[in-house]
């Protein structure tokens, strides 16, 4: 007898009082306790009124599909192609739970890479404004505007943005203190003058005409090649180059070693200077700001200011005697007195006779009180660093004034600008010699008097090496090297300490040191 519900021979038969009908136990009781009626006749039913019935052991038939072999190898193929089909199921969620997982972690890792970059922001721009609060009276703060916190994706600080394009900051200005401490130092620095005589360890003229390429350094990247600029710290024999690339390279000269590469301006590095010893490291750029870097416990630079007081490109950066002050001059037509410690601009300075030339180069007197600039309009300009005034105008050149130079016995000084170069006597203000190295299509670069002032280096398609003489005498060519870039452009030249090494930066990525042949 089969079961009235499943219509199979049951294995706990039970009957019931009511209908008669047999059952499987199982499943009548869990339709009873469902429901609580009879699955056929629909009348009430409960677990007291269904029978157990005793019977003997029941052997089930086997399938029909298993009596035969065909039939069990259909039955083992119906299993093998279901779990094939189990399994590329699972394997299809096991790709698609991956995919998942791995977007999740991608997200989860992205989110704390910014985390990270907010916090470091904060705790820079924290830590910067307590500086700011301990060096300046709060009640200062909202009449000078002081330039923005240094943040690691180099964005200016909400208020700054809030300026208007034509609102000018407010400066200080150079106080009598400070004007008592650049009349010091002249005052030292002269005095020193008067005494100093040539170093015995200065190379003499004879060894110069030895020089030849000792080695060639190729620092900044293929895809944006040129050397802009160059600046050596003589006490610890360090060169430092400014790129093209945007970036700034610190090269410690006996070792070989490249000590730090400085990332962070967005576009290229028009101007390097080292201050003191070493301890702080400037950069002028393109993209109109002037960074200060500073030596870290572990001998890195480390971004300590960005200064936009500027509106233009700033093309040159130079250091007062005392290594607490610094200028920078720009396209736009200023030039900016800061102090090294606080960053401040204590004054930006303006031609008053309302010309718009814009400034290419810049640089400080030895004595420290007077500065030079060179502009577009061809012009040489002596400023007064105490009165800001302009006290004196050299004109004569061809093009933009690329360089100036003072001599160290402070009397001479070189400019270079497309027609060459010209040595003007501070003394009676007046130009007493040329020198036109080039053709009239290539400009002349850079133009350097070595720290003793015995020779003078020009650069251009060529660089020349002239013998430093007096106003009447002639100033002898001493030694030419030819341009070993293929670029037809040496941009920048240096003296190294006493003479003993001339590098030079052109418009490929190498920088060449010229010496005595076996030397490096």
């Amino acid at each position: 007898m089969n079961c009235s519900i499943s219509g199979e021979v049951p294995e706990e038969p039970v009957v019931s009082k009511s209908s008669g009908l047999l059952f499987e136990k199982r499943l009548i009781e869990r339709h009873i306790v469902d429901y609580g009626k009879c699955p056929v006749t629909g009348a009430p039913l409960t677990l007291d009124d269904i029978v157990p019935i005793k019977t003997g052991k029941i052997v089930k038939p086997r399938p029909v599909q298993a009596a035969s072999i065909p039939g069990m190898l259909g039955m083992f193929q119906n299993e093998w192609d279901g779990l094939m089909l189990s399994n590329f199921a699972l394997e299809q969620q096991l790709h698609a739970a991956r995919q998942e997982l791995s977007h999740a972690l991608y997200q989860h890792d992205a989110a704390c890479r910014v985390i990270a970059r907010l916090t470091k922001e904060r705790d820079e721009a924290r830590s910067f404004l307590a500086l700011a609060e301990r060096q300046f009276p709060i009640s200062a703060t909202n009449a000078v505007t002081a330039n923005a916190p240094v943040v690691s994706n180099g964005k200016r600080a909400a208020a700054d943005e809030k300026l208007a394009p034509s609102a000018k900051k407010l400066h200080p200005g150079i106080s009598s203190s400070i004007i008592s401490e650049l009349t010091d130092c002249n005052a030292a620095l002269s005095q020193q003058r008067k005494k100093r005589q040539i170093p015995a360890t200065l190379a003499p003229i004879d060894a110069l005409e030895t020089y030849t390429q000792i080695s060639s350094h190729p620092f900044h990247k293929t895809n944006k090649q040129g050397i802009t600029s160059l600046d050596i710290l003589h006490s610890k024999d360090l060169i430092a180059t400014g790129g093209i690339d945007t970036n700034a390279v610190i090269f410690d000269r006996p070792s070989g070693q490249i000590l730090a590469i400085l990332p962070g301006h967005s576009k290229k590095v028009t101007s390097v200077k080292f201050v003191g010893e070493g301890e702080s490291f400037l950069t002028g750029s393109s993209d109109k700001t002037v960074r200060l870097w500073q030596t870290s416990n572990d001998g890195s630079y480390e971004c300590r200011q960005i200064l936009r007081d500027h509106t233009a490109e700033v093309q040159a950066v130079t250091v007062h005697a005392t290594n607490n002050y610094y200028v920078t001059a720009s396209l736009d037509g200023t030039w900016c007195f800061y102090e090294l410690s606080s960053g401040t601009c204590l004054t930006q300075v303006s031609d008053s006779s309302g010309s718009s030339e814009g400034y290419t180069s810049a640089a400080f007197h030895p004595d420290g009180l007077i500065l030079g600039t060179g502009t577009t309009d061809s012009l040489v300009k002596i400023w007064d660093v105490k009165s800001q005034a302009n006290v004196a105008k050299f004109d004569g050149h061809v093009g933009h004034v690329t360089a100036v130079s003072f001599s160290e016995n402070g009397y001479y000084l070189a400019t270079a600008a497309h027609d060459g170069v010209k040595l003007w006597d501070l003394r009676k203000l007046k130009n007493f010699r040329n020198f036109a190295p080039y053709d009239s299509e290539t400009p002349t670069s850079s133009v350097e008097f070595d720290h003793s002032g015995s020779y003078l280096a020009v650069a251009g398609s060529d660089v020349r090496i002239y013998q430093v003489a007096n106003v009447k005498s002639e100033w002898n060519l001493i030694k030419t090297f030819p341009d070993l870039s293929g670029t037809g452009k040496s941009t920048c030249v240096k003296f190294g300490p006493d003479s003993k090494y001339i590098a030079v930066g052109s418009m490929d990525r190498n920088l060449r040191i010229f010496g005595q042949p076996g030397e490096d």
